[in-house]
């Protein structure tokens, strides 16, 4: 992956993982372009007002990256690449993409009864999703 970039029409949802740092590195320096994002969001449940909700952005102004053909500010592309791997993650923690998204509609107890994908539009709850998926992976059940 080193010598593609992520906004390449080359690269896809399965292309991205977090083995090469520095490329994930550039492309938030860089900015994902929202025609990325666009081709990247259809490998998840997730409607655009979530999308929206994640990133901290108004539906209008989603509308108006969309519009504008504009790259996401480094920061929006990189909670793009952290929920990406996230989902990544699950799905294969899970064995698929249907019970991993099962998995997050259910309230959780290990979470707090939230459910899990609520937990989505901060760097903590993301955190906090991983360490359970990872506590999932190897059976050590809170």
């Amino acid at each position: 992956m080193r010598n593609l970039k992520l906004n390449d029409t080359i690269i896809n949802y399965s292309a991205i993982d977090d083995r090469d740092i520095l490329t994930l590195v550039d492309a938030v320096r860089a900015g994902l372009k929202y025609s990325f994002f666009d081709s990247l969001i259809q490998n998840f449940p997730f409607s655009l007002n979530e999308w929206s909700h994640y990133l901290h952005l108004s539906p209008r102004s989603m509308q108006r990256y969309k519009k504008d053909k504009k790259a996401f500010d480094p920061i929006h592309s990189e909670k793009i690449l952290q929920i990406t791997l996230l989902y990544k993650k699950g799905e294969d923690v899970f064995g698929s993409k249907e019970a991993f998204n099962t998995w997050l509609e259910l309230e959780n107890v290990a979470l707090g009864g939230r459910k899990p994908k609520n937990l989505l539009d901060n760097t903590f709850g993301i955190q906090l999703l991983k360490d359970e998926l990872t506590r999932i992976e190897y059976g050590v059940l809170v």
